[in-house]
């Protein structure tokens, strides 16, 4: 307890030092002129959140929830670095008393489960207003639903894909003759098929989460089909794993809008010459093709700048984000040949894109206490602070709240003090 109160006591005497120096009413004001400095703050994510608040050598951890899109996070953000400047770094003042870390809720992989239903509404009305469903291509079409239909990562989009394959031939029949017919009947391209909603009345939304971009016309929906595919190919199981390969190029090639971007894909495909005998082969092929991309549009929006200065193309993972995916003799992410360590690789994607990538969605048939366990499991998804953490760090959170309501009552009293007093006479 006696340190507890030493710590009280010590972060007290270093916030109200903080203010004193800000020259200012507000303790929160950020100072425009101040010089740019490496953030010290620790960055936290799905891989490194419980390792970091177990090996820290500190006694007391605090973690801040944030978004970066968010303008009050990012307003707040000088001043949680004026504190980590004070116990993290080389020149900490007080080293080895709290470790100061943070955690980018709008990375979490978990809120991307709406980008790809997101994408997956977006991908069929495209498919539809452009009238890409042909007897030559409705086989691809079907397959690709049903992959969707066994291993989508939304339940709702898993019913509405099944509810469109047992209407499918009655839609869109086999028989060239009777397609045509449909297909002029139906001129405007939606037709009968346009009336599904193949993730559920809300969707599309018109918005992007994970998939957001600092700009308009980066991200968005590329991202979202990239994140669609992969969560797709850490579902199959092994003997699905060929079939799963040649739907995802078929459907890629036959139903991509971009005609140059489907054609590179599909020469990747090509490249294939022995039939995939595991998922483990599919998955990593796919991330394998996926950073041959990312190289590749790197060099183009370099040279044309229309790439997203937020988001520039890099390999992935980074070393940040799955530092054990890096063996120990290669640790340069820039290089195009990093030694990878593929065991790694494989069990980190099946985590960030299968057990992490997890289904809001809340059965409305299931029984009422379902329900309610299922609306508490969504709210706590959502929310930005709603994060399991280690005693330590739950134990910082509790002292900084109060140091905070502390802090709080003594910038009233002060401001009390300098009222000026009313004359009467």
């Amino acid at each position: 307890m006696s340190s507890l109160l030493n710590l009280l006591t010590s972060l007290t005497f270093t916030s109200l030092f903080i203010l004193s120096l800000s020259g200012s009413r507000s303790i929160l004001r950020v100072n425009p002129l101040a010089r740019d400095v490496t953030d010290l703050a620790v960055d936290l994510n799905v891989t490194n959140f419980d390792s970091v608040l177990k090996d820290t050598p500190a006694s007391y951890a605090i973690v801040e929830f944030f978004a970066h899109w968010c303008p009050a996070c990012r307003n707040y953000k000088p001043q949680y670095e004026k504190v980590a400047r004070i116990f993290n770094g080389p020149n900490a003042a007080h080293p080895g008393i709290i470790l100061m870390t943070r955690v980018d809720c709008a990375n979490k992989i978990a809120h991307a489960v709406y980008d790809v239903e997101e994408a997956t509404s977006m991908a069929f009305d495209i498919i539809i207003e452009h009238k890409m469903i042909k007897p030559d291509t409705r086989a691809t079409l079907i397959k690709f639903m049903q992959l969707m239909v066994s291993h989508h990562p939304s339940l709702r989009c898993r019913r509405g894909s099944a509810d469109i394959l047992v209407n499918f031939d009655d839609l869109y029949p086999s028989n060239k003759w009777l397609a045509n017919k449909h297909e002029h009947e139906n001129g405007t391209g939606h037709g009968a098929l346009g009336k599904f909603e193949i993730c559920g009345k809300e969707v599309p939304r018109g918005y992007w989460m994970f998939c957001r971009g600092s700009k308009n016309d980066t991200r968005g929906f590329s991202c979202g089909l990239w994140v669609l595919l992969h969560s797709l190919s850490v579902r199959v199981e092994d003997g699905e794993s060929q079939l799963a390969f040649t739907t995802t190029c078929d459907f890629i090639h036959q139903f991509f809008i971009c005609e140059e971007c489907s054609q590179h894909f599909y020469n990747m495909c090509s490249r294939v010459t022995t039939p995939f005998s595991s998922a483990r082969d599919f998955v990593l092929w796919l991330w394998t093709v996926h950073n041959e991309v990312n190289q590749r549009l790197k060099k183009t929006e370099t040279s044309l700048g229309t790439g997203d200065p937020k988001f520039p193309k890099s390999i992935w993972p980074s070393k940040q984000l799955c530092p054990t995916c890096y063996t120990k003799h290669n640790q340069n992410e820039e290089s195009s040949s990093i030694d990878w360590d593929r065991d790694e690789v494989f069990k980190f994607l099946g985590i960030y894109y299968g057990k992490t990538l997890v289904s809001l969605y809340k059965e409305k048939d299931k029984a009422h206490s379902q329900i309610k366990t299922s609306a508490a499991s969504e709210e706590l998804l959502q929310s930005t602070n709603a994060l399991v953490v280690p005693v330590g760090a739950a134990l910082a959170i509790a002292v900084a709240s109060c140091l905070f309501g502390a802090l709080a009552c003594f910038w009233r009293s002060q401001q009390k003090n300098r009222k000026p007093k009313r004359s009467w006479s």
